[in-house]
C-alpha cells in the first residue's frame, strides 16, 4: 500500500504513542469481555457523518434560549468538516489502522467486530466533530454543567481508538482541529447582528397560524 510521505512519516514517529495508548484502552475489552464494545459503537454511530450533533445543533438553533449553543456549534462542524474532511484528510492520506494486516492494529480490530471506514483516517473526522460542537457548549454555558460536554468529546476519541478505526495520533490531531474550529466558532457566533439572538419562531409560528384562522 503506497502512502504518502506525511502519512509515513506520523506512522514511523508516533509508532510507539500510538501502539501503547492502543494497547491501554484495548484493555478494556480485555477486561469486560467486550462488554463495551455496544456502548462504544453507540458512541460511535453518534458521531456518522455528524449527522446527530448536525441535528441538534439546528434543533438548540431553533429556540431562542438556546441559540447562541446552537449557532456557535453549527459554525463550529462547520469548520472542523471544511479543515478536517476537505484539507488534512486529503493532504495526509493516511491509511486506516485496521489496513496493515501484520500490525498489532489489525489484531485488535478483528476482535471488537471490524468496523470499516470509507475516508483516510488522520484526523479523526468524529473527534473533530464532537470537539467542534461540545466545545462551544462549554465555553458558552455554565462551568458548574457545561464541561460535561466535554465528556462526550473524550468518551468519542476513546472509541475511535477502541473499534481500532483510527490510530491515536488521528484523534489527538482531531481533538486539537476540534477545540481550534469551536474557539472560531465562538468568536464568529459572537459577531453576529444581536437581531438573529432576538428571533422568536416558535411566536412568528403562532402569530401567522392566528392570521390564517
Amino acid at each position: 500500500m503506497t502512502e504518502t510521505a506525511s502519512a509515513l512519516w506520523l506512522n514511523t514517529a508516533f509508532a510507539g504513542f500510538d501502539i501503547a495508548i492502543t494497547e491501554a484502552i484495548h484493555k478494556l475489552y480485555e477486561v469486560g469481555g467486550g462488554f463495551f464494545t455496544p456502548f462504544f459503537e453507540f458512541i460511535s454511530l453518534l458521531g456518522k457523518g455528524g449527522i446527530f450533533l448536525i441535528f441538534l445543533s439546528l434543533l438548540l438553533t431553533f429556540y431562542k434560549p438556546t441559540r447562541r449553543f446552537g449557532t456557535a456549534m453549527c459554525i463550529g462542524l462547520l469548520f472542523g468538516v471544511l479543515l478536517t474532511n476537505c484539507c488534512l484528510k486529503i493532504v495526509v492520506a493516511r491509511a486506516r489502522p485496521y489496513t496493515h494486516e501484520d500490525s498489532v492494529f489489525y489484531q485488535f480490530w478483528q476482535m471488537v467486530g471490524m468496523h470499516t471506514e470509507s475516508d483516510k483516517s488522520f484526523p479523526s473526522g468524529h473527534t473533530t466533530a464532537a470537539f467542534a460542537a461540545c466545545v462551544p457548549v462549554f465555553l458558552l454555558g455554565s462551568k458548574r454543567i457545561s464541561w460535561t460536554a466535554l465528556l462526550f468529546g473524550l468518551a468519542m476519541g476513546v472509541a475511535r481508538i477502541y473499534l481500532c478505526v483510527h490510530y491515536p495520533t488521528d484523534v489527538v490531531a482531531g481533538f486539537l482541529v476540534g477545540s481550534l474550529a469551536g474557539c472560531c466558532a465562538v468568536i464568529v457566533a459572537a459577531r453576529l447582528p444581536g437581531k438573529w439572538y432576538d428571533l422568536d419562531f416558535i411566536k412568528q409560528k403562532k402569530g401567522a397560524h392566528e392570521c390564517s384562522d
